[in-house]
């Protein structure tokens, strides 16, 4: 271009030098994201809108003089777990104003049912009530055994009957920050099951091969629950740079064992750049601890699990347990479209005993995901991840979990 007013070239800003990087990085990624998925999908949605579609599947679902209720399909798919299919329905307006009733409800079969129902209503212009209770009873759940040294190879399967009534207060204030608050009961039991072709935990145990770890007899929690975050962004499109803190504290009790109570507690401090619209690199620390407050045993479902959609996203949920944590994560988050985006995480960390006890570099492991996920109401998301998990740094750290994801609606 002519330097019409004299002036010469723009000078390099920052946010270019700290976007090279990234841009060299994660061509690959941009590569899948860009041309694979964005412009398809983008060329699908124009075609969509341009035929009206969204309105034709609105109008198909969403029923009603005013559309404030509607039913759809969902599925759901994490390789490792059992697939599951279901339906979600919603009713706004039930009975009176802003009394928005939510319901979501899953299956495979007679061993597979999971269901949830919730009533939300407001409280002030910036606070909602929500009314849950959910259930479970499937066969597929995971565990591979405490400590930081547990291998791929460790993995055994248990079935479980869950069910939890709570209500939970939860609200906003300055800017992304907010506070919940709730209180309820859990009720726990498990079985001698086992799917995908893998080993169940009793009849290990009953073999010699292996020891039930603490609470397998089941129990029922009452529990008590506070998180508070703070957050300096603003909702995009503002500039999403700034910092984060997340606190959480749990106190819980088996009603069915005086002597077994405990307290969860910990939190996540990251920092966040905007490079350039809303595509964000993140930094963030993460430490959780759960310790007994008697002198009964806490049992495994309630001490600090990674995986799933936690932190370690590379691992399944139930492959690491323990009574605490340490994770670093960096994360690149980038939009697809108005409702799409791209995720890119690398995470190091692992569990350990009381206290982060043993706690050394070489017992950190590797984990790393990437892939599209839904922003906006939690109601309806959708979420595609590709994953991948290492063994100990001890151990040599190769590749031992891999996790592809896809689906819509676990809950709300």
């Amino acid at each position: 271009m002519p330097d019409y007013d004299g002036r010469g070239a723009a000078k390099t800003s920052a946010g270019e030098v700290a976007l090279w990087f990234p841009r060299v990085a994660f061509a690959p990624v941009y590569f899948v994201t860009e041309l694979l998925i964005r412009r398809p999908l983008g060329f699908f949605i124009t075609t969509a809108e341009k035929n009206q579609w969204p309105q034709a599947v609105r109008d198909f679902f969403v029923f009603g003089p005013d559309k404030k209720a509607g039913v759809a399909p969902t599925a759901f798919l994490d390789f490792g777990f059992r697939a599951s299919v279901g339906i979600y329905a919603f009713w706004d307006d039930l009975l009176g104003k802003d009394n928005h009733l939510r319901l979501h409800a899953t299956t495979l079969g007679k061993d597979w049912l999971q269901g949830a129902i919730a009533d939300r209503f407001p409280v002030g212009d910036s606070s909602v009530v929500d009314l849950r209770i959910e259930g479970a009873h499937r066969p597929d759940s995971l565990f591979a055994g405490l400590g930081p040294r547990t291998h791929e190879r460790d993995r055994v399967r248990y079935g479980i009957d869950r069910f939890m009534a709570r209500p939970v207060f939860e609200t906003t204030w300055w800017r992304g920050s907010r506070l919940s608050t709730e209180a309820g009961v859990r009720y726990m039991e498990f079985r001698d099951d086992a799917c995908c072709d893998e080993r169940s935990l009793v009849t290990e145990a009953r073999a010699g091969r292996r020891t039930l770890p603490p609470g397998f007899e089941g129990y029922t929690a009452v529990y008590q629950r506070g998180e508070i975050t703070v957050d300096t962004r603003e909702a995009r499109p503002a500039d999403q740079t700034g910092l984060r803190l997340e606190l959480e504290a749990e106190h819980g009790s088996d009603v069915r064992r005086s002597s077994s109570n405990w307290i969860r507690y910990g939190g996540s401090f990251g920092g966040f750049l905007d490079i350039k619209n809303n595509r964000t690199l993140s930094l963030s620390v993460t430490t959780l601890f759960v310790d007994p407050i008697s002198r009964g045993p806490i049992p495994f479902t309630e001490q600090i699990v990674l995986g799933g959609s936690g932190p370690m996203r590379g691992y399944l949920y139930g492959r690491l347990t323990d009574r605490s944590a340490a994770i670093a994560t960096l994360k690149y988050r980038w939009p697809i479209w108005a409702f799409l985006d791209g995720t890119l995480q690398v995470a190091t960390g692992n569990v350990f005993g009381p206290q982060l006890q043993d706690f050394k570099l070489s017992l950190l492991r590797a984990s790393g995901a990437i892939g599209i996920e839904s922003i906006g109401s939690p109601d309806h998301t959708f979420e595609l991840l590709v994953g991948a998990a290492s063994e100990t740094f001890e151990s040599g750290g190769s590749i031992d979990s891999f996790r592809l994801l896809f689906g819509t609606n676990r809950g709300f």
